[in-house]
């Protein structure tokens, strides 16, 4: 006798508290992954009166580096993970990802824009001009600071500038279309913005790939506190997305003011996306893929949707940078690159087995 199958709601809970451990179970072993690939510092960690400077030396390796660049993965994935649905559902289309509205190349050309002004060092290169151009009293968190300033900036500045030419947020489409718009003459002047100053190039690239190794502890609060913000927000307005499914007319016969609500769940989605672009670079895939992940094990309304695709893209980020210290030690790989090529390849999969059972993605 076959046992039955659980309802939607046991497997949702089920996967929730699979992707929590999975999370911490990340977290944990983030510890123990060096620039050397896995280093067990649980020893010196526990075993205080051996070697003491042994474990002082584990312990600010752990609490310094391993644990907030880990903690900041999981965060970073759980903000894209749930603008990823944000954005699906707001637009209707399973295709759409959280840089859809212009701010990733918003974000982008305001980092290329400071690197240029401090002479394409900003502390990561440590050029001449880049010396002179910060105060004598500011060091390489200040300059990290700054970079994270400019790119939240500019990703809020594209969303405007997209809401702007969709005069509002009454038509998706129009949205969409301006959406993209927005991304390409953006990514065109942060490529002019390159080609006049070479030498911000190579600080550029850790941005563009993504990256998590600049992540400390006060960024990692910041985007914890974002993501709970936005998931408290996301859950309160996901009655909208839901009747958005169903389509517009629909979700106007409910009596839903889509208007106010669509506007809601666009600065929900900039505040996600500009905050996590703003601290590990552009990292793809992550928030278009998590959704399809989730939706591939269970079918659940949109307010259980924002917490199982924020944990299940924690979850993604946590192990690609996981992968990305280990795979190559003591080389590094850039998390965003691993990230393209992971997410890219289940997308490819699931467009081949969709295609053959003859529907869509």
């Amino acid at each position: 006798m076959s046992t039955p199958p659980l309802p939607h709601a046991a497997r949702g809970l089920w996967l929730a508290v699979v992707l929590a451990l999975a999370g911490l179970a990340l977290v944990l072993l983030g510890t123990g992954v060096g620039s050397m690939g896995l280093e067990n510092l649980w020893p010196a960690l526990m075993d205080a009166q051996a070697d003491p400077a042994a474990h002082a030396m584990a312990l600010q390796i752990v609490w310094d580096i391993r644990l907030p660049r880990t903690i900041g993965a999981w965060a970073a994935g759980a903000l894209l993970g749930l603008a990823g649905a944000v954005a699906q559902g707001l637009f209707r289309n399973p295709l759409a990802d959280p840089y859809l509205l212009g701010s990733a190349s918003g974000a982008s050309l305001g980092v290329a824009s400071v690197l240029a002004l401090m002479g394409g060092g900003a502390g990561m290169v440590g050029g001449a001009r880049a010396a002179m151009a910060v105060s004598v009293y500011s060091s390489h968190w200040l300059v990290r600071l700054g970079l994270t300033g400019a790119a939240f900036l500019g990703a809020v500045l594209a969303v405007l500038l997209t809401l702007a030419l969709a005069r509002g947020v009454q038509h998706t489409l129009r949205l969409l279309l301006a959406g993209v718009v927005v991304g390409v003459v953006l990514g065109a002047c942060t490529s002019l913005i390159l080609l006049m100053s070479p030498d911000s190039l190579q600080a550029m690239q850790a941005f563009l790939l993504g990256s998590t190794g600049f992540v400390g502890w006060t960024a990692c609060l910041l985007m914890l506190a974002v993501w709970l913000l936005c998931l408290v927000a996301a859950w309160l307005l996901a009655r909208v997305l839901d009747g958005l499914a169903l389509g517009e007319a629909t979700a106007l016969s409910l009596g839903l003011p889509l208007a106010p609500l669509r506007a809601a769940l666009v600065a929900v989605l900039a505040l996600a996306t500009g905050t996590a672009v703003a601290q590990t670079g552009l990292i793809a895939f992550v928030g278009l893929a998590a959704p399809h992940l989730v939706r591939a094990v269970v079918s659940v309304r949109h307010g259980r949707l924002m917490l199982l695709a924020s944990l299940m893209g924690a979850a993604l980020l946590a192990g690609a940078d996981l992968l990305a210290r280990g795979l190559m030690a003591p080389q590094e790989l850039p998390v965003g690159v691993l990230t393209a090529v992971l997410g890219g390849g289940y997308l490819l999969w699931l467009m081949h087995r969709r295609t053959a059972a003859g529907g869509l993605l």
